[in-house]
């Protein structure tokens, strides 16, 4: 069997951070990701997906990711079911994310650093990796107008 989801999309809205009663970390958000083709109007539409983390990686999210923020996540799909105060069954469907990256800087706003974490939550721990900081100052593909020398010798092929 394999339960395995990889989105890419952006934030609705700040992620909230709560505890449980024993003191376990968690976060939800939810993330806009568009869908790879336009509707008959010519518009593209979007699945609005829940994501639930824990631990470290919950108190993570809650500190770095804000509404509008390009983020990854990796996960697993879960379906869990409730009982609510009318006494009527809802279903709610989520991603239990294990893994999420940063794909903008929160100081640009655009792709210039890569920040990442991750954990594994079914081991009952949580571990963050990040891919470090890069160059923000200086990007070697911009477009400054000249041409680019390149010798025969530079090329792979």
């Amino acid at each position: 069997m394999l339960n395995r989801v990889i989105l890419i999309g952006r934030l609705t809205k700040d992620p909230e951070l709560r505890y449980t009663p024993a003191g376990v970390a968690v976060t939800t958000f939810t993330l806009a990701v568009d869908r790879p083709y336009a509707n008959q109007q010519k518009e593209r539409e979007a699945d609005f997906i829940p994501v639930v983390t824990w631990r470290q990686l919950a108190e993570t999210c809650a500190n770095y990711l804000r509404k509008g923020r390009l983020a990854a996540v990796e996960g697993r799909m879960q379906v869990r079911n409730y009982d609510n105060n009318e006494g009527r069954r809802v279903y709610v469907t989520e991603v239990v994310a294990d893994n999420v990256r940063f794909l903008e800087s929160s100081n640009s706003g655009v792709g210039n650093r890569e920040e990442g974490m991750g954990g594994r939550q079914d081991q009952g721990y949580g571990q963050q990796r990040n891919a470090g900081p890069r160059d923000n100052n200086q990007d070697p593909f911009q477009d400054d107008g000249k041409p680019i020398d390149i010798s025969d010798d530079d090329l792979p092929f």
